[in-house]
């Protein structure tokens, strides 16, 4: 097999599983952070606590990934730029918008999502084995996306891709996007986004105090007021989203 067909193949694969990585980049994460803090409890390290400043500059990136997701999706058109695992989806070549700074949008919003989550772990060598990992990971899955796009859309995808970088944005080539940004569609692709945001800053922040205090202790915090809004958020967009009205908009 050759190399081309080698990535080709592992990029499909990953494709169809992309949605493991954060699950253990998630747990890996807290099992770091947890033996990190024992240490600490412990040992008396010295290495700074996980205070407020590492928790607002992971939110920061967890928020602006998750902005991201949600423009790219709402400027989108149908059967485009989804979160489908089966099989490869593309009606059309998305050109303008996000789409004309950056080839692959949603997974630049992805990796500011998990960047964040490696933040909050707040050791460096951790963040750069992220930073390491997310390159292998999603290189392949782009290079499957792009074997896709190309075979189907020919030369239009040659030229688009010959001007528009793979991953970091070149805004000198921003083009205004054709569709206008459906709020609905964005809504309901990206509903889990952000109750995943706040439900992975809840856990960090419930591990973190229960290991200092040798005990769990649910408080009625920041963290536990943002999961508990943004649960009923999720809930009720997942209700919404199920009427007439709502379907027929979001197309």
């Amino acid at each position: 097999m050759s190399l081309i067909e080698e990535m080709e193949q592992q990029g499909s694969f990953l494709f169809r599983h992309r949605g493991t990585l954060p699950i253990i980049i998630l747990l890996f994460g807290m099992v770091f952070f947890a033996f990190s803090e024992w240490r600490r409890k412990t040992f008396g390290d010295p290495a700074l606590p996980f205070d407020r400043f590492d928790q607002v500059v992971a939110l920061f990136f967890c928020l602006l990934g998750f902005f991201i997701r949600a423009y790219t999706v709402g400027h989108s058109p149908p059967n485009t730029s989804g979160r489908n695992t089966a099989k490869q989806v593309a009606d059309e070549l998305n050109t303008s918008g996000v789409y004309s700074i950056v080839r692959h949008p949603l997974y630049v919003g992805n990796f500011f999502m998990w960047l964040g989550v490696a933040v909050l772990t707040m050791n460096l060598w951790f963040i750069l084995i992220f930073i390491l990992l997310y390159w292998v990971y999603y290189e392949r899955i782009m290079f499957a996306e792009e074997q896709f796009l190309r075979q189907k859309f020919g030369d239009t995808y040659l030229e688009w891709a010959r001007k528009t970088p793979a991953f970091i944005p070149n805004f000198r080539k921003w083009r205004k996007p054709v569709l206008e940004f459906n709020w609905k569609k964005a809504l309901k692709k990206e509903k889990t986004g952000l109750l995943a945001v706040f439900s992975v800053m809840f856990l960090f922040d419930l591990l973190q105090d229960s290991i200092r205090r040798g005990m769990m202790d649910l408080k009625f915090d920041f963290w536990s007021i943002a999961l508990i809004f943004s649960l009923c958020f999720y809930l009720l967009l997942k209700l919404f989203s199920r009427t007439p009205s709502f379907q027929k908009e979001m197309a």
